[in-house]
């Protein structure tokens, strides 16, 4: 079975590597995400991914905290969760690199474009972790941006919903699931798929976006197969 896509752009929130401990790591549960996207591999698919950093740090509710420096905490704890990633794709026999957008040199590649380019072409997995290298982005945002500089076919949002709803559908029993969206209707209706930055920066470089459940991790070789799961924005 052929994959409907050749490049894509993974993001995993922070909140999915914690599994049912809610914080810290599971590290189960990535690997039972790495032995999804190994599958993708195999079938000849590049892919990207982007970490979140909400199971060790949420600058937002960090207080009084200067902004700033609270965003610089939340990529440290991207940067973590990069790592922790890498090693587990590598335990299901994937090769893997970890880049940073800001400078590690001791832990991690600088991230360079070209040279994470180079890295698909190799059948590698890269992870991109600390975000964009700047405070007042959020790591949806950076997952945009890779995306459109990498040039994915897609940008993949594994979240711990299986779609887009009109309303939360943990908190409404008559939340009603959307199949497709248009980004018009994302900002238009508000609705919490990923912050505006992040989702005008899609809309403008054509980047389709699909959200789905990571509470299934198949769903991710599934996606990249073109089974019909999920929400896409397009």
């Amino acid at each position: 079975m052929e994959p409907k896509y050749k490049r894509v752009l993974l993001k995993l929130s922070g909140e999915a590597l914690a599994g049912d401990k809610k914080t810290g790591l599971d590290y189960d549960v990535i690997t039972s995400f790495g032995q999804s996207i190994k599958k993708c591999v195999d079938a000849g698919v590049q892919i990207g991914i982007v970490v979140g950093g909400g199971n060790f740090w949420r600058g937002r509710s960090s207080g009084a905290m200067d902004r700033t420096r609270a965003d610089h905490i939340g990529m440290l704890a991207t940067a973590m969760n990069a790592l922790a990633v890498g090693d587990g794709l590598e335990k299901c026999g994937l090769e893997v690199r970890v880049q940073t957008a800001i400078s590690m040199p001791q832990i991690a590649e600088p991230y360079i474009r070209s040279r994470a380019m180079r890295h698909f072409e190799k059948g590698r997995v890269v992870i991109f972790g600390c975000g964009t290298g700047n405070p007042f982005f959020s790591t949806d945002t950076a997952a945009a941006l890779r995306a459109a500089e990498i040039e994915a076919d897609i940008f993949f949002k594994a979240t711990m919903v299986d779609g887009v709803y009109n309303k939360d559908p943990h908190k409404y029993d008559d939340a009603v699931k959307y199949d497709t969206l248009s980004f018009g209707e994302i900002l238009s209706k508000n609705l919490a798929v990923m912050d505006s930055t992040a989702a005008a920066m899609c809309k403008d470089n054509n980047i389709p976006i699909l959200v789905f459940d990571l509470g299934r991790p198949d769903n991710i070789y599934d996606a990249c197969m073109g089974e019909n799961i999920g929400t896409v924005v397009k």
